[in-house]
């Protein structure tokens, strides 16, 4: 309770020390300001800052700069995302995409970085945001995303302040809040002087909310990115818990089932050369699956859509289609659709090739195919994403933000971090702005843990550059 209160005390140090520094360069672009009059203000803010100091001790003199430097930025981070919560960005709303990349595209090339536009017409998308910068020190993947789920109809369209610090708005947590929490986690590290000691690959897509296709083109940017990086970071917003971190997720891929029978007259159902109809098979087929399967932790898999009778009519890809049929004909035909979540690429294998014997084992005169299609692969947990939790975990408790444990990936949904983890050495996600409601018109961010957010990241940065060597960090 101790820590807490202090903590909030300091919070609240920094945050004035943020109003004092706007207005002194709100007064000092108005008008002239004496030197002694400039010297005054610098030495008061020096006392001010002075209680943080003492109350740090784990910090180096650099870490307590950049602490302060996201203190000093927290009005400014909180501007950028009021104006890109209030951009449409839903996945499909390319042009509400792109202006919502423009400002973020402003916002790094203000920090120096260079930046580039992909274009995302191949795969039927506005396309992905790519900054860069610095050729120095370990090599950092920072992943983002641009859009949303809400389209441009939502009732949900504005940023709107509510009681206790929170805020509502269309994709503030996921994953706008998320974007601005690593955009001036980097400025920290800029004002500090400390940027040039890491070298960044910033990838901001968009099309997280609904991937884009062929999917090969749509992820290429981002797999390239991980080949080349040591760690990934991600800045989804996890569980919504500040005390969490995303160090394994499900994966997340699509399957279809299809069902045929002999369609005749409903009253010579079960005779041996009439069979049973495509429902019964499709019945028998998903409640195999479920008896099965549904013990296996971690996984699961559902069945999101089912068509069946006479005749079926869907669009490849379309979340609705059209059936017809009479309850005295056989049905001919079923169309199923659903995902399946894993959190290893074997337990999927397996998954899918239990699947596909059940399916095969057909009722009589019913036949049916299984495919699966590409998605999400797994973030399988590894003891290298863990050493990376515990070197965030360290740094919350320098900070007096407390212990943060790994998201139960049951938790955790499919992101793009799972594209690329298995190309880096270490990777964590879910440090980016929390809050609740995720995907939902109750989506509220906590605005206090955008300066606890922003701080972590800020120092994680500073200090893998501290610690890292190549190909040595992961013996430490």
């Amino acid at each position: 309770m101790v820590i807490f209160l202090f903590t909030v005390l300091l919070t609240s140090w920094f945050r004035l020390w943020s109003r004092l520094r706007s207005r002194l360069r709100t007064n000092f672009r108005k008008s002239t300001i004496s030197k002694d009059r400039n010297r005054r203000a610098q030495i008061a803010a020096l006392i001010l800052l002075l209680p943080v100091q003492s109350a740090y001790p784990a910090l180096t003199d650099i870490e307590y700069k950049i602490i302060q430097q996201v203190a000093e930025n927290e009005a400014a981070a909180r501007e950028l995302l009021e104006e890109v919560v209030n951009i449409n960005s839903g996945t499909m709303n390319l042009e509400g995409v792109r202006e919502v990349g423009k400002r973020f595209d402003r916002a790094f090339k203000h920090l120096g970085f260079k930046t580039r536009w992909i274009d995302g017409t191949p795969f039927q998308r506005a396309g992905h945001l790519i900054a860069t910068h610095g050729n120095a020190g370990p090599k950092l993947l920072l992943i983002g995303h641009l859009d949303t789920v809400f389209t441009r109809d939502s009732p949900l369209k504005r940023y709107q302040e509510l009681a206790n610090n929170k805020v509502k708005g269309p994709g503030i947590t996921d994953m706008k809040g998320g974007d601005v929490v690593m955009l001036y986690a980097l400025a920290a590290l800029k004002g500090a002087g400390a940027l040039d000691r890491i070298s960044v690959t910033i990838i901001l897509t968009g099309d997280e909310e609904r991937r884009g296709r062929p999917l090969k083109l749509a992820i290429h940017e981002l797999v390239k990115a991980g080949r080349w990086a040591d760690f990934a970071i991600g800045f989804e917003d996890g569980d919504g818990d500040p005390s969490t971190a995303v160090i394994s997720r499900r994966g997340s891929t699509r399957w279809q089932l299809t069902v045929t029978g002999r369609a005749a007259h409903s009253s010579q159902i079960f005779r041996e050369d009439y069979g049973y109809g495509a429902i019964y098979e499709t019945a028998r087929i998903l409640n195999d699956f479920r008896e099965t399967l549904s013990t296996e932790p971690n996984l699961t898999f559902n069945p999101g859509l089912i068509l069946g009778g006479t005749e079926v009519n869907t669009k490849t890809g379309a979340n609705s289609g059209q059936a017809s049929g009479k309850n005295n004909v056989i049905a001919k035909t079923t169309l199923v659709r659903g995902d399946i979540r894993a959190l290893t690429p074997a337990q999927l294998s397996k998954a899918q090739t239990v699947m596909q014997r059940i399916t095969a084992d057909n009722l009589n005169k019913t036949s049916a195919q299984l495919e699966f299609f590409d998605g999400y692969p797994p973030m399988a947990p590894r003891e290298n994403n863990r050493r990376l939790l515990n070197i965030y975990d360290q740094i919350s408790q320098d900070l007096g933000f407390g212990k943060v444990n790994a998201v139960d990936p049951r938790n955790a949904g499919a992101a793009d971090i799972s594209f690329v983890a298995e190309h880096v050495e270490m990777a964590i996600d879910g440090l980016g702005l929390m809050g609740s409601g995720g995907h939902t018109e109750n989506e509220i961010a906590d605005m206090n843990t955008l300066l606890q957010q922003t701080q972590r990241a800020a120092i994680l940065f500073h200090r893998l550059a501290d610690r890292w060597q190549p190909r040595q960090l992961l013996s430490r």
